[in-house]
């Protein structure tokens, strides 16, 4: 009776045991999925940040951005608040973050995180020629994946006027570097030089050397002394002074 009792004791006891060392194993884990889980949602809110910052400076319409988190491995728990850096995040498609636990025992882990962004942005509603000035008629406005395009247009109103630099298909989304100012002044045209202070205007005759658009610094030789001076071009065929303080304010 002795020995039944000692060997039932015994199995319950391994019994107990083995569910004791489950549980512990068990917390351990949770401990680890959910540290891991904290960490990927800080590593997501800080590529949100950055990438909203960056759309907040783009003049984008209606941004829309998608995310994920990727780590080769889970990161385990940590004594202390864990460090967050951002390693790489020119490309949306692919930022580069490391998570440090600072404890002297502490670990460094890699994530990468693949974003998605849509915006509002111009897009051709027609073919294009090389240097053919762009209208309203030209440009359309539609959602598009703009994920590698870090020139997108998001107001069609800053692309009329403009010239476009090569051919464009019907369709395109059109972006920064696709587009340039329309040539204000060409080369050996006459010009108007108009300088104002303090409403006083004076205008006399130029030849502009250079070509340029608006805004655009260009060489103009004036007409009666022959002086050549350094201005600055304000619309069609006219230029004021650069160099002048005060002048045109």
């Amino acid at each position: 009776m002795a020995a039944y009792d000692f060997s039932a004791t015994l199995y319950l006891t391994m019994i107990a045991f083995r569910t004791a060392t489950v549980v512990i194993v068990s917390c351990l884990l949770c401990a680890t999925t959910e540290a891991a889980q904290s960490i990927s949602l800080r590593i997501e809110q800080a590529a949100r940040e950055h990438i909203d910052k960056q759309l907040t400076n783009s003049g984008l319409s209606d941004p829309q951005v998608e995310l994920s988190v990727v780590s080769a491995r889970p990161a385990p728990a940590c004594g202390a608040p864990v460090e967050i850096e951002a390693l790489d995040a020119r490309q949306y498609a692919r930022m580069r973050f490391v998570a440090r636990c600072p404890d002297p025992r502490g670990w460094r882990h890699d994530f990468v995180v693949r974003a998605r962004v849509s915006a509002q942005v111009a897009v051709t509603a027609m073919p294009l020629r090389a240097g053919e000035v762009l209208s309203d008629d030209h440009i359309t406005l539609e959602r598009r994946d703009v994920t590698a395009v870090n020139d997108a247009i998001g107001a069609p109103e800053s692309a009329v006027g403009q010239t476009s630099r090569r051919s464009l298909r019907a369709g395109e989304v059109l972006r920064s570097s696709q587009l340039a100012a329309p040539i204000m002044v060409k080369r050996g045209d006459q010009v108007l030089m108009q300088a104002r202070y303090e409403g006083v205007e004076v205008s006399m005759a130029g030849e502009a050397l250079d070509a340029g658009a608006r805004g655009a610094m260009v060489r103009v030789r004036n007409a009666a002394s022959g002086q050549v001076l350094r201005m600055r071009v304000s619309g069609a065929g006219t230029v004021e002074p650069a160099d002048l303080p005060g002048v045109n304010r």
